[in-house]
């Protein structure tokens, strides 16, 4: 069947087939929060990348089906190299991890040799392969702590998260990639403004992706599962949440009365909402898109995140 097929599927048959070849296929459905809401329902795990890189490292699947932008799929893929690592759209890439690239990582790393290149995952496996360690937005500060406070950071590639990162750890040697996530980036003090002038008793939370001034005015600053713990945990509380569209989708569909709103409903990553049903069911049943990365690459690339989930 081309996807053209699978398209004109009904959404219950979709579902009823995705499950049919989950269990089939012994695979595991992964999906990120910002996933299309359908997506995050089907899946077996939903999470931010750290606790989906954690989840792919522990599987004993035999397929693992990655719903969300290719560096996460590669990341999968290296932590999981016996594995059949499937991502449902393979152009579902990553406009952030595209700002560095191994060759410009290297160039740079030249002009300060002593050094230590601090990855966020939002990158590519050959970026990742020449990194010292990678992070995540919910364990950047932990990640930067590990090394002793007068070594030197090169931090690649988001210039926020590498923001907020400096100021949590107080450390000046600290250099920041310019790069950006074009989602959080956009955020502004003015979407700030009349969020909070439509719901005044609601708290701030941002993303530390967000720009630095933005932070600067937020009640707390947390990654989607830090964002998703606080509302969990403060049910009654209103919350205004800086972040993509889907993370509020997937509060609402699983705390049942959480008054979260966005700051934006333009909060939108086109590239995440590439993943649908009809394709998640194609990938199982049609083995579409498998995710290649060349060993000498997958080998570099998994020290820096396996020394990365040793400390997270």
């Amino acid at each position: 069947m081309g996807l053209w097929d699978y398209l004109n599927l009904p959404e219950e048959e979709l579902v009823e087939r995705i499950n049919e070849a989950r269990k089939k296929r012994n695979a595991v459905i992964l999906a990120h929060n910002y996933q299309r809401i359908e997506v995050q329902r089907i899946a077996d795990f939903r999470g931010d990348s750290l606790e989906l890189a954690k989840i792919a490292s522990k599987t004993d699947a035999e397929v693992i089906v990655f719903c969300g932008v290719m560096f996460m799929a590669e990341t999968a893929k290296i932590i999981n190299p016996e594995r059949t690592v499937l991502i449902p759209d393979f152009q579902a890439g990553c406009p952030l991890a595209a700002y560095a690239t191994a060759d410009k990582v290297l160039e740079f790393k030249k002009m300060y040799p002593d050094h230590a290149i601090v990855t966020y995952i939002n990158s590519s496996a050959e970026v990742k392969s020449v990194s010292d360690i990678v992070c995540t937005s919910a364990n950047s500060v932990k990640v930067v702590e590990y090394f002793p406070k007068d070594k030197g950071i090169i931090f690649v590639p988001d210039k926020n998260l590498c923001y907020y990162t400096k100021k949590q750890t107080g450390r000046e040697n600290i250099i920041c990639w310019e790069g950006n996530c074009y989602v959080h980036d956009r955020i502004t003090l003015e979407n700030v403004r009349h969020a909070r002038q439509e719901h005044p008793e609601a708290v701030l939370i941002v993303h530390p992706e967000v720009p630095p001034e933005v932070q600067e005015v937020a009640d707390f600053i947390a990654s989607t599962s830090g964002m998703y713990r606080y509302v969990k945990e403060h049910p009654d509380t209103p919350a205004i949440i800086a972040t993509e569209v889907g993370l509020i989708e997937r509060i609402k569909d699983e705390i049942k009365g959480a008054k979260v709103y966005p700051i934006s409903e333009r909060a939108i990553c086109s590239n995440m909402k590439l993943i649908t049903l009809p394709k998640v069911l194609m990938a199982l049943e049609e083995n579409v898109y498998e995710v290649v990365v060349p060993d000498e690459i997958a080998e570099k690339a998994r020290t820096a995140i396996e020394r990365m989930l040793s400390i997270s």
